[in-house]
């Protein structure tokens, strides 16, 4: 199993950036597609981003053009760049890990973080 933990939230102005950080732990030698969810009050988890080990990646509708995932798999830790933040992407944002190819599906990822806040207002 690999252990997961996030850092990097916090509050920021709509219009602003934050960059999230995942770092793994554990059976890194496993090859991870790593991914970002979030979940606002009131709502269901949903996906943000994945990325694969060899730098694939996926973005949903909401996020594209304004988020950027990314890893160091040397530091086993993977990124996300959020930017042009709006209040809409208030939420709890969670990563995840799942052996093989990249999914969008919460239900294909088995390992979690402990998640972190992202909170965008004025």
């Amino acid at each position: 199993q690999v252990q997961l933990v996030e850092s990097g939230g916090g509050l920021v102005q709509p219009g602003g950036s934050l960059r999230l950080s995942c770092a793994a732990s554990g059976r890194t030698r496993v090859v991870y597609a790593m991914g970002w969810f979030r979940q606002a009050p009131g709502k269901e988890r949903e996906f943000v981003a994945a990325i694969s080990w060899n730098y694939d990646t996926m973005y949903a509708d909401s996020v594209k053009g304004r988020f950027t995932i990314s890893r160091d798999n040397g530091k086993n830790t993977v990124y996300l760049q959020m930017n042009s933040l709006k209040p809409e992407d208030t939420a709890v944002y969670y990563c995840a890990a799942r052996p093989g190819g990249v999914r969008r599906e919460e239900t294909d990822f088995d390992a979690w973080g402990q998640g972190t806040q992202v909170t965008v207002s004025s």
